[in-house]
């Protein structure tokens, strides 16, 4: 049984107004994510989850289904997603979808690769996991550089720890991505507490260049350069 892909993709956002939508090298950003699951051939169907009339328009147009917009109350900046993925997947499977395994991926994560996705299914399948998500290595570490103030002011270590005396010596940690994969029965199992959810999840490392997110303008002008310079190459060769 083929896994579905799921792609979040409401139409308030804030860091970069309209994000999902705005334009790389003539294609909405959402293209991208759709493309790609798409050509991939792992996914049964491809989703996306709005309530958003206009990205849902963009989004048939490039073949994803969108066979219910979002309700407006879980369209907030604040909703936890996991409120949203509930909601989202109840209502596929009331639809009469099949799958055991759904996949979680953000648009605004375009670099994703089918051995990513592959990658972190097998994990799944193989761990028997309830979860397993996407990270790469991140060099901003709360052991090390990752500070916040005192009440008087002050720097102070996120991790309160004995500062190491260089960035090799922290101990490693990871930035999340969007990248989700998900056991559909553990997922609906009646004792699962959604929001300790992440505290059961496994990691699968990809490369930053996979992991790159868009959540602010300097993120979006490195995807813009990184779509146009590949689109570039492509015509040349």
């Amino acid at each position: 049984m083929k896994p579905i892909c799921v792609i979040p993709a409401r139409g308030g956002s804030k860091g970069v107004p309209k994000k999902n939508i705005r334009k790389i090298n003539g294609k909405p950003l959402i293209s991208y994510t759709i493309e790609s699951a798409l050509k991939s051939k792992i996914f049964s169907h491809v989703f996306v989850c709005t309530e958003d009339t206009e990205i849902a328009k963009i989004s048939k147009k490039f073949g994803a289904e969108v066979p219910f917009l979002r309700p407006k109350k879980l369209a907030g900046g604040s909703v936890p997603m996991d409120d949203v993925l509930v909601d989202f997947i109840g209502k596929i499977i009331s639809l009469g979808y099949k799958f055991d395994t759904f996949v979680w991926r953000d648009c605004t994560v375009p670099f994703i690769r089918d051995e990513d996705i592959l990658g972190s299914i097998k994990l799944l399948k193989r761990k028997n996991a309830n979860l397993v998500i996407g990270v790469y290595k991140q060099h901003l570490n709360p052991y090390y550089n990752v500070v916040e103030t005192n009440s008087k002011g002050f720097l102070k270590l996120v991790k309160k720890n004995k500062r190491p005396t260089s960035r090799q010596q922290a101990p490693i940690v990871y930035q999340m991505n969007g990248l989700h994969t998900y056991n559909l029965q553990k997922f609906l199992h009646p004792d699962r507490k959604i929001r300790t959810e992440i505290n059961k999840a496994l990691p699968f490392e990809i490369p930053i260049e996979s992991g790159l997110m868009i959540d602010t303008e300097f993120e979006f002008q490195i995807a813009k350069l990184f779509i146009e310079k590949t689109s570039k190459s492509k015509i040349n060769n």
